[in-house]
């Protein structure tokens, strides 16, 4: 199987848990980030921290690791001493 198409598979049964888990712990910590509640102030910026690196955890999973993965694979295929298909590279990148 090809990486690209590794990772379109690894995306379908991945994408719902991944979301799910993300969704979960942001609307448990979004009462803290908007600040709801007896003493809010004080706790309200350790709840924007938290939102903020789920929703950077989120894009690093779910968009950077796919295409470091891809780089990776085009590396190690130049390294090997084949030149990776250049044709090949640019159909990939318009589907």
């Amino acid at each position: 199987m090809s990486a690209r198409e590794g990772i379109y598979q690894a995306c379908v049964v991945r994408f719902r848990p991944i979301m799910m888990t993300t969704m979960s712990a942001l609307m448990g910590t979004l009462p803290i980030a908007l600040g709801w509640g007896a003493g809010a102030a004080a706790r309200r910026g350790l709840g924007l921290a938290v939102v903020g690196g789920l929703i950077v955890s989120q894009v690093l999973t779910l968009y950077l690791t796919p295409v470091v993965y891809l780089y990776c694979e085009r590396l190690q295929e130049w390294l090997q001493g084949g030149s990776p298909n250049v044709k090949a590279s640019l159909d990939e990148s318009r589907v």
